[in-house]
């Protein structure tokens, strides 16, 4: 007679007939014991990656693609990302910032889940990206390689999972009514997606309002449509109700309204919801062995709901072995004071530094090509002079050691945005824009394909297929993006040194120091003596000296100190004067160097 063992295969449970040996589970198979693989967030390179979009490893699970058409599924999937774990390291990437995994609405209105922010089912993998064998081997692999793994979760909405049924008729209905005459204008009624409503989406009937509309869960198994999981979140009372944003300048609006198409927001205070998504996630990492969450709108979220969620998923994980796990949050907003808002104590680890993206990378860089349009560099000493005033000082309570506004995650461009080639296919810009990025305070984050010189607009334009590039590692951008995480990694100064700004500037034009910046790494958590100094041209038409009408610039230097600048190939030299000040002349538009003491000069090469 023959045994009979239950196993878990993909979230689902699968009943397996087997003989009377002994038969073990392979690796892939098991929960994996957690560990703690990282010790400084400081020297990691993290590379967000659109699963979907990355690479196609196994074609088994390419359900329902339709290639070429960026609003659908691709094609893309965890055994891709695996397959290609040498490509990644061949750039220099330590940390992978990976989709959602868990079950999305498949298809609404003609455009696809497969970006992974339409939950449904926080329990279970998404099938188009392969099962919980294949999610595990690919976070093992990535391990036995020293990467790290950063899961993307969403605290603050489900999928379009329900409707409201205004008209209590059990059907939704999406419809015009009225004559178009002054006194019957014409309305659109959309039990999907109604408007915002602070009483919440209310109910008519032919004889007068009836109250709150009932909320009625989707259930249609040919389209994967399936009330939301687990527990509480199939019901009405996770949710506000209250229709979709229509004023973003409406703090109420912002924190208890759904996001336009259809996308429900959770009622994060209910302790019973709150209990719900800390135990789906951290689910997730006893599961797969994750080291870290990226987590998705959280200025949609009440503030409070922070207090709650990182310090129980830091609790629960630490007590498994899982430290220095790190909570980065995105607020999409370029309000510095509203992104530090979320590092106060007990709250999440860091923040995508949005501000930064928006008066740096687009304004100072991006813009470059407009001389109408570009800032002058001041606008990056005065934000960055705001981050001890802005965000955490002091490191959370069982978080990742470091404080906030030291660990702020630092980006050029991400799905949310258009990319930064797309309005100029400035080039040179970009490379000056990394070389900023790999070399300032905090921890950088490269969107995948912007080693490839991708240059898509809005969402989904910005979200193209890699494979399509055959993994090219020999363009300029890629041996750039390599050779600064080489020299990032080499130098601890450029990972853990305080920062002092030494030059920057209001001129834009055809001064002498025209797009110049210029700051040093030294100090702070780096190692005694370690230095450098990145020196920057902005402008994106002349030469710019670090100079300007007699005034020099200074440097925390000993006088007559050489400097090697280790981004030349040829190793260019330049020394500081017997009052410690450093001229350099002629620097090219849109070029760096990162200089560095020639006693502390070492190889770089792979």
């Amino acid at each position: 007679m023959r045994n009979r063992l239950l196993l878990a295969c993909g979230g689902a449970a699968v009943l397996v007939f087997m003989s009377p040996a002994c038969v073990s589970l392979p690796a892939a198979g098991q929960a994996p014991v957690l560990a703690t693989h990282v010790q400084d967030w400081r020297d990691e390179v993290i590379y967000q990656v659109i699963t979907d979009r990355f690479a196609d490893g196994d074609v088994n699970n390419d359900y329902t693609i339709q290639p070429g058409f960026l609003a659908r599924y691709q094609g893309g999937d965890w055994k891709g990302i695996e397959d290609h774990l040498d490509y990644l390291q061949a750039l220099g990437v330590t940390t992978l910032w990976i989709s959602p995994v868990i079950v999305n609405v498949d298809t609404d209105a003609g455009v696809d889940g497969y970006h992974g922010y339409w939950a449904q089912d926080l329990t279970r993998p998404n099938k188009h990206m392969g099962d919980l064998i294949a999610l595990r081997s690919m976070v093992a692999a990535a391990h036995d390689v020293g990467m790290k793994v950063v899961l993307d979760i969403v605290c603050n909405h489900m999928g379009q999972v329900f409707f409201y049924d205004e008209n209590q008729n059990g059907q939704p209905d999406d419809y015009i009514e009225g004559s178009g005459g002054p006194n019957s204008p014409l309305t659109q009624v959309n039990e999907f997606d109604p408007d915002w409503n602070a009483a919440g989406v209310q109910g008519t009937s032919p004889n007068g309002p009836i109250g709150r509309a009932p909320i009625v869960f989707l259930h249609d198994p040919t389209i994967d449509r399936e009330p939301p999981q687990p527990g509480i979140l199939g019901t009405a009372a996770a949710y506000h109700g209250m229709g979709h944003i229509l004023n973003f300048s409406d703090p109420q609006q912002v924190v208890y309204g759904d996001f336009t198409g259809g996308l429900k927001d959770l009622a994060t205070e209910v302790p019973e919801v709150q209990a719900t998504l800390v135990d789906s996630f951290a689910k997730w990492v006893e599961s797969v062995d994750f080291d870290g969450f990226r987590i998705d709108t959280i200025k949609h979220v009440q503030n409070d709901f922070w207090k709650v969620f990182a310090p129980a998923v830091r609790q629960r994980l630490s007590a498994e072995g899982k430290n220095n796990f790190i909570m980065f949050g995105e607020a999409f907003d370029g309000d510095d004071v509203l992104l530090g808002s979320y590092t106060v104590p007990g709250e999440l680890d860091s923040v995508f530094y949005f501000s930064q993206h928006y008066s740096v990378y687009r304004d100072v860089f991006e813009y470059a090509y407009d001389p109408t349009q570009q800032k002058g560099t001041d606008q990056i000493q005065t934000l960055w002079a705001a981050k001890p005033t802005n965000y955490g000082t002091t490191p959370q309570p069982g978080g990742i050691g470091i404080a906030p506004y030291k660990a702020l995650v630092n980006f050029i461009d991400n799905h949310d945005v258009s990319r930064f080639l797309f309005q100029s296919g400035d080039t040179p810009a970009l490379l000056n824009a990394l070389t900023l990025l790999y070399a300032e305070d905090g921890i950088p984050d490269l969107y995948y394909g912007t080693e490839q010189n991708f240059s898509g607009g809005n969402d989904p334009a910005n979200r193209e297929v890699l494979w399509n590039t055959g993994f090219d590692t020999t363009n300029d951008t890629f041996t750039h993006i390599a050779k600064l995480a080489r020299i990032r990694r080499a130098y601890p100064a450029l990972r853990r040194g305080d920062t002092t700004v030494r030059w920057s500037t209001t001129h834009i034009n055809t001064e002498q120091d025209a797009g110049i910046f210029a700051f040093e790494r030294a100090g702070g958590d780096a190692p005694a003596g370690a230095y450098a100094l990145i020196v920057l041209n902005t402008n994106d038409f002349k030469a710019s000296d670090t100079a300007n009408g007699g005034a020099v610039m200074a440097t925390g230097l000993p006088p007559n100190t050489t400097l090697v600048d280790v981004l030349d190939p040829n190793l260019s030299t330049y020394s500081t004067d017997a009052s410690s000040n450093l001229l350099i002349s002629s620097i090219a538009h849109q070029t760096g160097k990162i200089l560095i003491p020639k006693s502390q000069v070492v190889a770089t090469s792979n």
